[in-house]
């Protein structure tokens, strides 16, 4: 049997690999449909995408409150258990899946009120294309039980593959579609089909590798495990809620109270800041499931080691990544879709930041989740989404963009950024976060002054251009490798990673010897 650390590394490389493709059909897509559908369009496409990220609110978090109860039932090889789980997972789902369509049917007569009145007329098909939106949001739900039995069986991998190789053929379809037609319509056609088909082969590999989901003498669940599934849904419903305020406001709010055109001009970056959020999403998915055998079978230090492990690594992956992104996103920006499309300075430093935010938080995320800790901080993700739509509106009508983001980054300050850890130590490793928070403090004040280092020097070159822009994450790559090296080279985590790099060189000469 695979250890948790080569099932990680397997799940880690896919997920990497496949995103980074994706990246780069995401970027060529995006400029054919700002080329052919202009900024309108991508606005509208911006602003769906964002109001069917609050109809998902409609999955109460069932989902990970189900696949929290997998990692015991899938170490022991409890098959009685997991049928029943599923069975519960596909009931649920199904239900999920219609009640998103009947929410987006009784949200049509309302769609204009996202809208600026002046903008309601430059779109054609509005309620149309709201409605394929929700399709294919709720197209999702009635298959994807069985991925997650995959993904808590840490085969991540497996789910990857079909995933990426499903959205490079939806990525070239939609780009022949785009240059024949010009029609946003086929084009959303095309997206439903592939995530339909999607689900489709996931669900078919699924049955191959669980033959038992194809039995039909299924008990219920135990009353014991639906009631804990309740308590951890109703506690995730209050993080659904946080979360996807946070996360699907802004652009509402931006349409709203500026206009749809700015929605496209700032989706442009959110292309980016997404495809950069997912890879790091998609990093700690491909482990969640191992931190959830680690938590089930192991002791606390040992899961504690593991945190502090796992933190250094991300802080070091998102401090590279926040610099490339500041230092040297507008010369791709200004490439690929036009000087006119830059934003203020003072908008990318709101960006950057809640970049961070959002991503040094996915290490005590991924333990909160893997523990099941859904119920202790359940309050905070309705005090931040209160804060957010409050200082976000406030603030919009005032200084416009700048001050949506700055509600965001306000939210986040305030609630999650302490709060997550704080309920981790104490539910989890029974003890004060103090190091935790120390440690957090000394990598963000080090990523700002690297992020400041890498943008003067990138600007120094003055570079230009597709090459201008990858020289200039390289330089950025580099200096904050460097740096790392020069003021963590002695810390325990930095050497942890030190000793199995060469460990794992050390295999691979006996290998090759």
């Amino acid at each position: 049997m695979q250890g948790r650390t080569k099932k990680s590394i397997i799940n880690i490389t896919s997920a990497f690999i496949g995103q980074t493709i994706a990246i780069i059909f995401g970027f060529v897509t995006r400029m054919i449909f700002l080329k052919q559908l202009g900024d309108a369009y991508v606005g509208i496409n911006a602003l769906c995408t964002s109001i069917v990220g609050l109809l998902s609110l409609a999955e109460l978090g069932v989902g990970e409150s189900i696949n929290y109860k997998l990692y015991k039932p899938l170490d022991e090889n409890n098959v009685e258990k997991l049928k029943s789980i599923m069975k519960l997972y596909r009931t649920v789902y199904c239900i999920i899946g219609v009640v998103i369509i009947v929410i987006g049917i009784v949200l049509l007569p309302f769609l204009r009120f996202f809208l600026k009145a002046s903008d309601v007329q430059s779109v054609n098909q509005l309620y149309l294309i709201f409605m394929l939106f929700v399709l294919n949001s709720a197209l999702s739900y009635f298959f994807s039980y069985k991925r997650a039995l995959i993904i808590s069986d840490q085969k991540f991998y497996i789910v990857n593959i079909y995933h990426y190789a499903f959205y490079c053929l939806m990525n070239i379809c939609q780009i022949l579609i785009l240059l024949k037609t010009k029609s946003f319509i086929l084009y959303l056609v095309i997206m439903i089909l592939c995530t339909f088909g999607q689900n489709v082969i996931i669900s078919i590999r699924a049955d191959k590798l669980y033959p038992f989901l194809k039995e039909k003498n299924v008990s219920d669940l135990r009353t014991d495990d639906v009631g804990e599934i309740k308590k951890n849904t109703l506690a995730l419903l209050c993080h659904k809620v946080g979360s996807q305020v946070v996360n699907s406001t802004d652009n509402i709010l931006v349409s709203k109270i500026i206009g749809i055109a700015v929605v496209g001009i700032y989706s442009n970056y959110l292309l980016i800041t997404n495809a950069l959020n997912t890879i790091i999403a998609q990093l700690f998915s491909a482990i969640t499931a191992s931190v959830g055998n680690l938590g089930a079978t192991e002791g606390e230090e040992k899961s504690e080691n593991m945190l502090k492990n796992l933190f250094f690594a991300n802080f070091w992956f998102v401090c590279i990544v926040c610099a490339a992104f500041y230092s040297s996103i507008e010369l791709l920006i200004s490439q690929m879709f036009g000087v006119q499309r830059v934003l203020d300075h003072d908008v990318l430093v709101c960006i950057v930041a809640n970049l961070y935010l959002y991503n040094i938080r996915r290490t005590a995320w991924t333990f909160r989740d893997g523990y099941g800790l859904f119920w202790y901080d359940r309050y905070k993700a309705i005090a931040e989404a209160i804060i957010n739509l409050l200082v976000s509106v406030i603030l919009g009508i005032k200084i416009g963009l700048v001050g949506i983001l700055i509600g965001t980054i306000v939210s986040t300050v305030s609630t999650s950024l302490w709060i997550e850890p704080y309920i981790l130590y104490k539910y989890a490793f029974k003890k004060r976060p103090t190091i935790y928070f120390v440690t957090l403090g000394k990598h963000t004040v080090f990523t700002g002054v690297v992020c400041l280092l890498c943008r003067v020097i990138v600007e120094s070159v003055r570079l230009k251009g597709y090459w201008g822009f990858i020289i200039g994450c390289f330089i950025s790559v580099v200096l904050v490798c460097c740096s790392v090296c020069l003021v963590f080279g002695k810390t325990k985590e930095f050497q942890y990673y030190k000793s199995m790099i060469i460990k794992t060189l050390a295999q691979l000469h006996e290998v090759n010897g």
